[in-house]
């Protein structure tokens, strides 16, 4: 089990977007407080943080960004893209669907189910859409480990039990349930309408 804690987790894939777009903007190198101005995090969090993952830079030439982003990538283990897979093509679906497909993230989809037979059969966004009786065997064929649900509420649960079968270790859930599933099955929650109650409250 991995003992990193999630925020520590969650800064550091922060930490790799801004330092990308550093990079890509041409620049070779970066300190500690220039990530800070857009992280949000001190710049002290940061400098532990990336000590945390082995790589130390200097107070008078900062970080190589190159090197820097080597060092996060391999400590979060994504030196290659993980394949994940999409469980339900409605309409918030197929708009993840496509955002992967354009963005290049870290994790490759690489397949897509529905009990829906007019959606099987059909390649979205470059990815085949096979149905859901068919998901433990493609799930361990094509060695996938992470899943995204999104799901409606009612089946939310048993897709969740048929992805833990099929050998899923890692589900982003984004049907307003809580899942019964083990333990250790990583489950990461994405309420939207609650997210949306929360800013509404926030902006009085």
């Amino acid at each position: 089990m991995n003992k990193t804690p999630q925020k520590t987790v969650e800064r550091l894939i922060q930490y790799r977007r801004i330092v990308q777009q550093m990079r890509d903007a041409g620049q070779e190198k970066v300190f500690s407080h220039q990530i800070a101005r857009v992280s949000g995090a001190s710049p002290a969090q940061i400098r532990r943080d990336l000590m945390g993952v082995g790589y130390s830079g200097s107070p008078a030439h900062g970080y190589i960004i190159h090197d820097l982003l080597q060092g996060i990538y391999e400590f979060l283990g994504l030196t290659e893209k993980k394949g994940a897979c999409i469980v339900g093509l409605g309409s918030l679906g197929r708009a993840i669907l496509g955002y992967f497909h354009e963005q290049n993230p870290v994790l490759k989809i690489k397949a897509a189910f529905d009990t829906d037979p007019a959606k099987t059969g059909i390649v979205f966004h470059g990815t085949l859409c096979h149905p859901a009786s068919d998901m433990a065997s493609v799930i361990r064929d094509k060695e996938i480990t992470v899943a995204i649900l999104t799901v409606p509420v009612e089946q939310a649960q048993q897709a969740a039990q048929q992805l833990v079968y099929a050998g899923i270790r890692g589900i982003l859930n984004y049907a307003p349930v809580v899942l019964d599933i083990r333990p250790d099955i990583f489950v990461e929650n994405r309420d939207m309408i609650q997210a949306v109650e929360k800013v509404a409250y926030f902006s009085k």
